[in-house]
């Protein structure tokens, strides 16, 4: 393979010398104080003296995550924190926890709720214990007698519970109670905790592949790696264990390779999660080696702007806390032309500016668990202009997200309203590949791609003038489908003809003979071959909501190529004279 050039360059640099001097040195100490204090009066705006609870209705557990945001502005010295030893944020902070006693069951947990009103079982709320039991640590010597015994109660009780977790396996819920627990072994001089959550770290850091993430089915998770590393940076600040930093240098490298030019992550390679818009600016654990602090100086700038736009309470009052500092190395160039290999070429992330594009090769089978997403989405495209264009991450019961599909793709889908689907039905339909590999050339990046034997490909290939040609193959006759997936950027799709066609809650079906040549979408134009047809909405199953249902907002406009008597489409992508720059984050 042709690897273009940098497949991992990190180029060390004094913090002062990054971008236009948004921060001086790392920590960016007082833009954390600054945006830890500016957050206190939005995190008491909804706070109820009489019940302690924080949030509107309804309320749930994480409604009190606050607290460990509220400690920390309680506890941090500094002469721009006006909350320092503040009586009355003490007292709020206290009746706090209370709130979270008060409401837990004889086991220390909570009914995970969601603001929805939908109820997932009782659960050791990991984002709650681990916020909650940082709060004590902060303000438990200050707190008055009978809050205090009120708050040890409920924390003996539930990270009693937690403890029996560190004898299971790997994943990230798991991974941040062990960082929570060895705080509470350390808070109540538990050596038999601290013990515990020790091990338990040590199998994390083994579990860890060697391209600096961790899997929970086949190839990587992007957001879930950053539970991991967040877990593993708190728990090294508490317990200077030098077992951690390998990882989290690691998984510096990693987050560093996988970014947009905007900031956010790439998502086709991620098995969990759909693509979000917006700069991925990292946590804690980031703080703990120079890779990581260049990744969040990078990050960092571009999230808070010319007008240093705040972080969340939560995330300053961590930083100040638990992160670290010393020698920054900056991540890989962004250049104008590079080649990224993945895992070993099953992925690749290639750059010829405007254009930028990623190809994912992980094969596994679709998984019946509704959080495993099917690895079906095998390309994502983005412009400088307009940001990700096609793509975007995968989802369930929906053939519509899949690069190709060979059989009868009406059989794959959600009834809405349903809680508990058959997500691998017995049905005559392939939608994730079965082999798969990666072709980088100077001219062209291959996907090919085989679906029980039937073998496909798409190949994306850059122009001097500035446009992009996808190409996908397949043989004629055999019921394959390609399919486009373009990210709903605008309500509307205008075609050669000038029809407007709006983008709603009505399904559509735009054929090529309604279209024309081409149609425009959101400042992209995009060539329609003879044949193809355009479809609305391709709704994902959001695996978040009890029903799997969501949004338009995360619907594709599908471009569908059948291949019934053609083997090979080549669809052309260019700006149009009406595109603007992509509104800044």
């Amino acid at each position: 393979m042709n690897t273009g050039l940098d497949v991992f360059l990190f180029l060390a640099i004094p913090c002062a010398a990054f971008g236009a001097g948004v921060f001086e040195e790392w920590p960016p100490r007082d833009y954390f104080i600054t945006s830890l204090v500016g957050d206190v009066p939005d995190m008491l705006k909804d706070y109820d003296a009489q019940t302690g609870r924080f949030g509107d209705e309804p309320w749930i557990c994480q409604d009190q995550n606050c607290l460990f945001a509220l400690a920390a502005a309680w506890a941090l010295d500094d002469s721009q924190n006006p909350y320092y030893h503040d009586s009355a944020l003490l007292r709020v902070i206290a009746r706090g926890g209370e709130a979270l006693v008060e409401d837990m069951d004889g086991r220390g947990m909570w009914t995970f709720r969601k603001k929805d009103n939908s109820t997932w079982g009782q659960i050791h709320m990991p984002w709650t214990y681990s916020r909650w039991i940082r709060a004590y640590a902060l303000v438990k010597d200050a707190l008055p007698d009978e809050a205090r015994a009120t708050w040890e109660r409920g924390l003996l009780l539930g990270f009693s519970g937690i403890r029996k977790y560190m004898d299971g396996g790997v994943h990230n819920i798991p991974a941040h109670h062990a960082m929570g627990l060895y705080i509470a072994g350390q808070c109540f001089d538990n050596s038999e905790w601290r013990d515990a959550a020790q091990a338990y770290m040590a199998r994390v850091v083994e579990e860890q592949a060697e391209g600096g993430y961790w899997s929970e089915h086949c190839g990587p998770v992007v957001g879930y790696n950053a539970v991991y590393v967040e877990a593993l940076g708190v728990y090294y600040q508490a317990s200077n264990d030098p077992v951690a930093l390998e990882a989290l240098q690691r998984s510096a490298r990693f987050h560093a390779s996988v970014l947009w030019p905007d900031g956010s992550s790439v998502a086709c390679i991620d098995e969990r999660q759909v693509y979000r818009k917006g700069v991925t600016i990292g946590n804690v654990g980031f703080a703990w080696t120079p890779e990581g602090r260049g990744f969040l100086l990078q990050q960092l700038a571009r999230y808070s702007g010319p007008k240093s736009r705040r972080v969340p309470g939560d995330y300053a009052a961590a930083m100040l806390l638990y992160g670290g500092d010393g020698a920054v190395v900056m991540p890989p160039s962004s250049s104008d032309r590079f080649t990224r290999l993945l895992n070993s070429e099953r992925g690749v992330i290639r750059r010829e500016a405007p254009w930028q594009w990623a190809l994912a090769a992980y094969v596994c089978e679709p998984s019946p668990s509704r959080w495993i997403q099917d690895r079906q989405n095998l390309a994502d495209v983005y412009h400088d202009a307009l940001g990700l264009v096609i793509g975007g991450g995968h989802t369930k019961l929906q053939p519509y997200w899949s690069t190709f599909t060979v059989g009868d793709a009406s059989l794959l889908r959600h009834t809405e309203g349903d809680t508990d689907p058959v997500f691998v039905p017995a049905i005559d339909l392939l939608w994730t590949p079965s082999a798969a590999g990666i072709a980088d050339a100077a001219e062209a990046s291959c996907l090919a791609l085989g679906y029980g034997g039937v073998k496909c490909s798409v190949e994306i290939r850059p122009h001097p003038d500035g446009s992009l040609t996808l190409c996908y193959r397949a043989p004629k006759g055999q019921r394959v489908e390609a399919h486009v997936p373009f990210l709903r950027r605008a309500a509307q799709v205008l075609s050669e003809r000038g029809e407007s066609y709006e983008l709603g809650e009505s399904a559509l079906t735009l054929t090529s003979e309604t279209l024309g040549a081409w149609f425009d979408f959101a400042g992209l134009r995009v060539a329609m071959p003879a044949g193809a047809s355009l479809l609305w909405p391709a709704k994902q199953h959001d695996p978040y909501t009890k029903d799997g249902h969501s949004s338009l907002d995360a619907a594709k406009l599908v471009l569908v190529l059948p291949f019934v008597d053609v083997e090979e489409y080549c669809i052309g992508l260019h700006l149009t004279d009406t595109a603007s720059p992509k509104e800044d984050e």
